[in-house]
This record gives structure tokens, C-alpha cells and sequence, in this order.
């Protein structure tokens, strides 16, 4: 068996991978690898071993047998491509080598620090067991912290006690993909998969009210594609065409119940979704085309199978998907609002009813700061009615 067919396998460490126990294949996988390290070319991905299966030997090598008999769960999340599962060979040029955590009681965290740190070896498997990147100091990344104090930290709650309508809306979905997309290799209490699974996805009214926001979105400048263009502001056109594409892309992430990851990987992700083979060629006809009626007609196109796909959902009333003009304007237009107040309609939580439709926080802020920090994100609470 060569390593390759196990390295990049999405059957066990995709965004959405639940735990599978795969040990006996790496006693077969270590033995035909002499070395994680090769002489390719930075994104030559031939004999490239995952971050998650890095992780995930390093454990069962190094890091279990040195607790062995001490209760804790073990897993590679946080951030970090390798989470996602959309690290390639290219990912090794900086910050890279084995990470993990380990979840334990908070009287046995001094104890097994003071383990770790004083017994992991200086390489593993030729990669750096202590390293830095950018302003993070050279150190191992065996993180070991109790399951909830790391939650506390990573998502601003603690999923663990109860989840408010406020924690679901300011908690960005790249975090919320940091700790259910991660690779669990421990877990005999099941507390991850617990957590796991209470974070899945929305519950069904904050899922109708985000909806709702996202099409929202799509009304407030579907038209404005038509009326740039009509001004001679190609260039304006082009860039609300794209906007246009990434609010499409992003509801179609809700529509499938799947959280979407930051810019760097939207498209990567958005390629696993069971909407992009049939969607994806009216993205493209959109982005590329070279005058307004050809870009007119790719967004409609788009438009109405994006909405055929909300109406499959059967989550609230359905909408009659067809493009349209937009009031006596010579610009096709689908009428988002249509679908955003079909989801209001639905929504039997008085208080979600009565916010404006600025969305959640992956929908109002597009600052990689705010959205890649739980205590920033959670400082925009305030943007709610009480």
C-alpha cells in the first residue's frame, strides 16, 4: 500500500471527517516511508503527508505513549490549513510539524505539561517537533488545556452549557470549522464528539433567519449590474457581478448546511458542495463575461437554480424562482427579497423576527482581525435589538 492513497484520503480528514481510528494503517504506512520530508517542488503533492496525518502519527507514536493510562481526548483542531484539510505540499514552507491537543482535567494539566515539555523528542519523521512562524515563538504545539477553558478561548463560549441565539450569530464560521472540521484521534468519554455535535449547524430558526439575510444581501445589488453597465461603468459592473458571485456561493453553504471557510478556501470548499457541478459554469459565464447582456444572462441563470435549490429545502414557502424586471428598468433581476421575506414568514422566534436583516457576523464584516478573533467578533453583540 503506498502512503499516497492515504495521505489526502477525504473519507477521513475533510471539513466534515468524523473520527475513524486508522492506526492500523499507518503500522503498514510507516513501514514504506522512510521520511515525511522530499526533494519536490513546494506544491508537488506525490509522497506529501497530510498535517492531520502528521498529527495523528505523532500521537499514537510519540505523545500517547508518554500518558498512557491518564484520561483525555486527543485531536488536531484550531486553525491552520491542515484543519480544513485543504493543506498540499506548499503548506510545509513555514510553521509546519506536528500539532495537537490534548483535552484533560484541569488538575492534571500542570502535571502533563510538565511531561510533554520535558519529553518529546527534537524531530519527528524529519519535521521540527519545536518551531515558530511570523510572530509565533519557536516551541512544540502539544497544547494541553481542559476541553472547556479551550473552548471559552477558541469560540468565546462554551458549547458544553447552553448556546444563546447571540453566541450562534457573533461566532465567525471559519471558527466554528476549527473545531468541528478538525481530526479527533482520542475520545473515549465522547466530550468532543458532543461538542461537535451540538455545533453542527444553526438551529432551524437562526438557519431561516440567515437565509433570509443572505438573500437579503443578493436584493440590495442584484440590479445594480444593469444600471453600472448602462452608465458605461463596466469595471463597476464587473465587481458587483462578483460580489453578486461570492453572496451566491455563500448561500449556497447554507442551503447545504455546511459552514463556509474564509476567502483563502471558499472555492476549494465550494467545489464539495453538491450545488457546484450544475451552479459553477453560471459563476464562470458571469465573471467572464465581456459585456453586460452576456453577464445578465449567466446571473439569471445562476439566480434561478440557486433558487430552485431554496425552494427544495421545504424550510418555508415556496417562491417562484424566475427572473424578472426590475420595476420598469430594462435589468432581469430575481427578487431576493421574495425568498428573504418567505423566511421571515417561517421563523417562530419573536426576537430573531424583529432584527434587522444585517445577518450574522460572516455576513455585516469582512476584516480578517474581526473574523479570525472570538473576542472581537463578540464585541459586535451589540448590533441586535435587545
Amino acid at each position: 500500500m503506498h502512503w499516497k492513497y492515504l495521505s489526502n484520503s477525504k473519507i477521513y480528514h475533510t471539513r466534515y471527517s468524523a473520527f475513524v481510528n486508522r492506526e492500523n494503517l499507518f503500522k503498514i504506512a510507516r513501514s514504506e516511508m522512510a521520511s515525511t520530508k522530499t526533494n519536490k517542488t513546494p506544491n508537488d503533492d506525490t509522497d506529501f503527508v497530510s498535517g492531520a496525518d502528521l498529527a495523528r502519527m505523532f500521537y499514537i507514536e510519540v505523545v500517547r505513549p508518554l500518558i498512557e493510562g491518564r484520561v483525555h481526548s486527543a485531536a488536531r483542531l484550531g486553525s491552520g490549513s491542515d484543519v480544513l484539510g485543504f493543506d498540499t505540499h506548499r503548506s510545509t514552507d513555514h510553521g509546519w510539524g506536528p500539532q495537537l491537543h490534548l483535552f484533560v482535567a484541569a488538575y492534571e494539566v500542570d502535571t502533563l505539561r510538565t511531561i510533554i515539555d520535558s519529553s518529546l523528542p527534537e524531530e519527528f519523521h524529519g519535521w521540527p517537533v519545536r518551531f515558530g512562524w511570523d510572530e509565533v515563538a519557536v516551541q512544540h504545539h502539544v497544547h494541553v488545556v481542559p476541553l472547556g477553558e479551550w473552548l471559552e478561548s477558541h469560540l468565546g463560549f462554551d458549547p458544553q452549557v447552553d448556546i444563546t441565539v447571540q453566541d450562534w450569530l457573533t461566532i465567525p464560521q471559519q471558527l466554528l470549522l476549527e473545531v468541528t472540521a478538525g481530526a479527533v484521534f482520542h475520545d473515549p468519554d465522547g466530550d468532543l464528539r458532543r461538542v461537535r455535535n451540538k455545533l453542527e449547524w444553526y438551529p432551524n430558526d437562526i438557519w431561516l433567519w440567515l437565509l433570509a439575510c443572505q438573500w437579503r444581501r443578493i436584493a440590495q445589488e442584484e440590479a445594480f449590474v444593469g444600471r453600472t453597465a448602462e452608465v458605461g461603468d463596466e469595471l463597476g459592473s464587473r465587481i458587483l457581478t462578483a460580489r453578486i458571485v461570492r453572496d451566491l456561493m455563500r448561500l449556497c453553504f447554507l442551503i447545504e448546511r455546511r459552514y463556509a471557510p474564509y476567502s483563502k478556501w471558499l472555492g476549494s470548499a465550494f467545489r464539495d458542495l453538491r450545488i457546484a457541478s450544475d451552479l459553477t459554469p453560471h459563476l464562470d459565464a458571469a465573471l467572464n463575461a465581456t459585456d453586460y447582456p452576456a453577464r445578465e444572462a449567466a446571473l439569471c441563470s445562476a439566480y434561478e437554480y440557486v433558487g430552485r435549490c431554496h425552494n427544495q429545502l421545504n424550510l418555508a414557502p415556496p417562491v417562484d424562482p424566475e427572473t424578472r424586471l426590475f420595476y420598469k428598468r430594462p435589468f432581469r433581476v430575481l427578487g431576493g427579497d421574495r425568498f428573504a421575506e418567505a423566511c421571515l414568514v417561517a421563523i417562530q422566534d419573536k426576537w430573531l423576527r424583529k432584527q434587522p436583516l444585517v445577518g450574522s457576523i460572516d455576513q455585516f464584516v469582512d476584516s480578517t482581525d474581526v473574523l479570525s478573533s472570538a473576542h472581537r467578533s463578540r464585541c459586535l453583540t451589540d448590533i441586535y435589538n435587545d
